[in-house]
């Protein structure tokens, strides 16, 4: 497989996705048509207008891109692409709409062939286990919780540490993630903004600048910096 998981599409300052650049041309090196996955977005810009502004960013370097909402089928999508990319928005709206078009098993199969996948923010929590450790408030119901199941994790993209001085008393994420793993077992990936994971040729490696919060089941939370992932 060949996974490439965005904790954002974009870091303050910087335009849609640029930060992460050569990376995604590194990732669809070869590729030409891009299937976008528009569906994370319920209100402000519809699927055409989100595939519009994803255009904006991937056509100016050659490559074709698509959503798949402008398909007959997600067979037809899938036979078109040589690679997909999944952008960001409400991880539960996005699971449910894969989940309506019959598109979960089809997107899994179709990735673990070999078919290059990059997601951001919901993008990315699609590709583990499980959405249970998304910040995104569940304001639909997918059938289940259970996502592509791409990697053996669970993601938390936008991780936070907690401020210090801070004078806010409600639950950090570190301590949402402790409550999500009373009831499951899975390691949860924190990736701060500017981060992203690869995953090529069996490897897992974290890009940018800042280390990873690791998260597994009745340990304490750990940092792993930029470079080689071994858990």
């Amino acid at each position: 497989m060949q996974i490439l998981l965005a904790s954002t599409s974009t870091v303050y300052g910087k335009p849609y996705l640029s930060y992460l650049e050569k990376d995604i041309a590194n990732h669809f090196k070869g590729v030409k048509n891009i299937l976008f996955i528009p569906f994370a977005r319920p209100g402000g810009l519809s699927h055409a207008q989100y595939t519009a502004k994803a255009a904006l960013f991937f056509e100016p370097l050659g490559y074709t891109l698509k959503g798949m909402h402008s398909f007959s089928s997600v067979k037809e999508a899938l036979a078109w692409a040589h690679g997909v990319f999944t952008g960001g928005g409400n991880t539960f709206v996005l699971l449910k709409s894969l989940y309506e078009l019959d598109a979960v098993e089809a997107l899994r199969e179709a990735i673990q062939g070999g078919l290059p996948y990059m997601g951001a923010s919901a993008g990315t929590n699609i590709a583990g286990l499980s959405i249970g450790t998304s910040n995104d408030m569940p304001i639909v119901y997918p059938p289940s919780f259970e996502a592509l199941k791409l990697l053996p994790y669970n993601f938390n993209p936008h991780y936070l540490d907690p401020m210090p001085n801070s004078t806010h008393m409600g639950e950090t994420r570190e301590t949402r993630i402790g409550e999500f793993h009373y009831y499951n077992s899975q390691p949860v990936l924190g990736l701060r903004e500017g981060s992203a994971l690869l995953f090529k040729n069996n490897r897992l490696t974290l890009l940018g600048e800042h280390s990873m919060r690791v998260f597994l089941q009745g340990k304490e939370a750990f940092e792993i910096p930029p470079g080689d992932v071994e858990l």
